[in-house]
């Protein structure tokens, strides 16, 4: 698979690609700068919005505008770009991190302490209406989630751990967590993931230089090898949702390479799902 460049950026820390199919754009954020890009493929129109706090993830809502999780909660812009709090909970040292969208419109968003502290962060429900049902506690850097198909599992990464989780849902409930792969030592940390219409799982893997694919059944398939050290997630787009766009980072490297924190994209990868618009 050939990689290529879709927006040269040196963004410290790129996360959170996401196809926003209504807009026919894909939105990722660089959590540090507190920035929320968005790039359209079709033409290359690209447009850049400043956060007040660090973004750990902005995805589109149902009626449009964006929600993001940020430092001290969960935010929601409109079509006219105006602010507001959905879920506000300041937590001295901690922000939001990844989060993604359930096949009901619920958020499910990830916090984690600057430090990365065990038991530090957490996983949550966020409803569209604001009620928050803790679904993790315990965490240390909250990543990765994503859905099968049918929308009966849960993939979950704790990065520390090294281990993609798998969670059997019953409705918006986790009944049963248990490991699905895990990430041997000296090869990177799970960071990102997503799932795709085969119910592949593809998971971008920080200071490992890859993006791996794991079969249903938690099979090691397909290796990407990567230019840049610190991949940070990935998801699929453009046309027919074969495109797999990759972000990525340069914070805390020495000598990045050229390419890190820009978004990359690998052309005719798969075959994606199409995303949930959040309902709120």
């Amino acid at each position: 698979m050939s990689i290529d460049v879709a927006v040269r950026e040196g963004a410290a820390l790129g996360e959170g690609p996401t196809w926003d199919t209504a807009a026919g754009r894909l939105i990722w954020v660089d959590i540090l700068n507190s920035r929320v890009h968005t790039y359209d493929p079709a033409d290359g129109r690209r447009t850049v919005m400043a956060t007040e706090q660090h973004v750990g993830a902005a995805k589109p809502r149902a009626g449009g505008g964006l929600v993001v999780n940020l430092r001290d909660g969960i935010g929601l812009y409109g079509t006219d770009g105006a602010f507001s709090w959905l879920v506000r909970d300041p937590v001295p040292g901690r922000r939001g991190n990844d989060a993604a969208v359930a096949p009901d419109g619920a958020l499910w968003a990830g916090t984690m302490r600057y430090d990365e502290a065990a038991g530090g962060g957490s996983l949550s429900r966020v409803a569209p209406d604001g009620a928050v049902t803790e679904v993790f506690g315990d965490v240390a850097v909250s990543n990765g989630t994503g859905w099968s198909p049918d929308g009966s599992l849960m993939y979950y990464i704790d990065s520390p751990t090294r281990r993609i989780d798998v969670c059997r849902m019953t409705g918006e409930r986790v009944v049963e967590r248990r490991p699905f792969a895990t990430v041997e030592r000296g090869a990177g940390f799970p960071d990102g993931l997503t799932v795709d219409a085969a119910g592949c799982v593809w998971v971008a893997l920080w200071d490992g230089a890859q993006v791996r694919r794991y079969t249903p059944d938690g099979r090691l398939d397909h290796t990407l090898e990567l230019p840049v050290r610190r991949p940070t997630a990935c998801a699929f787009g453009g046309p027919g949702l074969r495109d797999l766009y990759i972000t990525t980072a340069r914070t805390g490297l020495d000598r990045p390479h050229p390419l890190s924190g820009s978004l990359l994209v690998v052309p005719d990868a798969g075959e994606g799902m199409a995303s949930t618009a959040f309902g709120g």
